[in-house]
């Protein structure tokens, strides 16, 4: 019951957008079965969102400890341009997948020495890899779209499962097994402690240091699973184009899911239905027909009309006039403070 009250707002929003958008596509919510598959605009969502969910919840755990990380979308392209590589050289799958987020969780170690041990602010160290990572991505396709065509690796950004996209229930799955390490063990505490105050927390014996090196390896290892996906849907490694901006949005599917940037308490359940709302958002205004040139303005015009819905002082603003009402059909005089108000 807890953790509905604490989504409400998000699924809300949701439905809200859902309701929006099939104003101007009627068709929206419409799924068919085509050749064993499930297809529709709500699964394109589902398939679509898998790169920005998985980024989604590594950011979180990020996020909770008053952290952030720029370079997300690179470490895509720095995993996609290995696993692309690795394939092509007649690395088995399980190696090529080993060897990508193996690349994926270098990238998080790097981020969380430079916060955790060198003591430099994450916007600042994970800003460094953001800048420098799109070169290694291109040394290593050697400046080009190296392509393969494993079915096997291209399974799991094109294939299904009982109908289902494999992206979509690699990103479900991974939200799932994090949330529930989070919250069935003393991690999650341990990380919202971290955020809320760091000092404190090394006081009350948490090791602090460590907790955020495993921090941002989770997320270069989200991140790593996020651009196998993204290279296994075009069977190739574009180190130019891959995971381009998706941080912003991994970061903004954080916020819309009601979680503080200055850290402590997260929901990773809210964070993904942040991530739901931007694709659904992405897909929306694609259905909708609006020109190319509106898209980024039409998303940045609802994700503000979301956000200040969604505002802790828009919603105290909004308790305080149905407290006011409410006294005044019962009957009971208002303060002068409530009057005031």
């Amino acid at each position: 019951m807890t953790v509905l009250r604490r989504i409400a707002p998000q699924l809300v929003t949701l439905a809200a957008l859902v309701a929006l958008v099939t104003l101007f596509f009627p068709d929206f919510l419409r799924i068919e079965v085509v050749d064993g598959r499930f297809v529709g605009p709500v699964m394109d969502i589902a398939k679509r969102g898998a790169q920005v969910g998985l980024l989604t919840v590594g950011m979180t755990l990020v996020v909770a400890t008053r952290g952030i990380d720029l370079s997300v979308g690179t470490v895509m392209a720095i995993s996609g341009a290995v696993a692309a590589w690795a394939i092509t050289h007649d690395v088995s799958l399980a190696g090529t997948l080993a060897l990508a987020l193996t690349a994926g969780a270098a990238a998080g170690l790097w981020n969380g020495c430079l916060v955790a041990l060198v003591g430099i602010q994450p916007i600042v160290a994970t800003l460094i890899l953001m800048t420098s990572g799109r070169g290694i991505a291109q040394l290593i396709t050697e400046g080009r779209i190296l392509t393969f065509s494993n079915e096997g690796l291209a399974f799991l950004g094109s294939g299904d499962l009982l109908g289902i996209p494999v992206p979509a229930l690699i990103w479900f799955a991974a939200a799932l097994a994090i949330a529930l390490l989070m919250r069935r063990t003393a991690l999650g505490l341990l990380v919202e402690a971290v955020g809320v105050n760091r000092s404190a927390s090394a006081l009350a014996g948490v090791n602090a240091a460590v907790l955020l090196v495993a921090v941002y390896v989770a997320s270069g290892l989200c991140a790593g699973l996020a651009g196998i996906v993204s290279a296994a849907d075009i069977r190739g490694a574009d180190a130019n184009n891959a995971g381009l901006w998706l941080e912003l949005d991994a970061i903004l599917a954080v916020v819309i899911g009601g979680n503080s940037l200055l850290g402590g308490r997260f929901s990773i359940a809210a964070s993904l239905i942040g991530a739901l709302i931007i694709q659904t958002i992405d897909t929306g205004i694609l259905l909708a027909g609006f020109p190319s040139e509106y898209n980024l303005v039409i998303k940045a015009a609802l994700v503000l009309v979301i956000l200040v819905l969604q505002s802790p002082n828009l919603a105290h603003q909004w308790r305080t006039v149905g407290r006011a009402a409410r006294r005044r059909r019962e009957g009971v005089p208002l303060s002068a403070k409530a009057q005031g108000q």
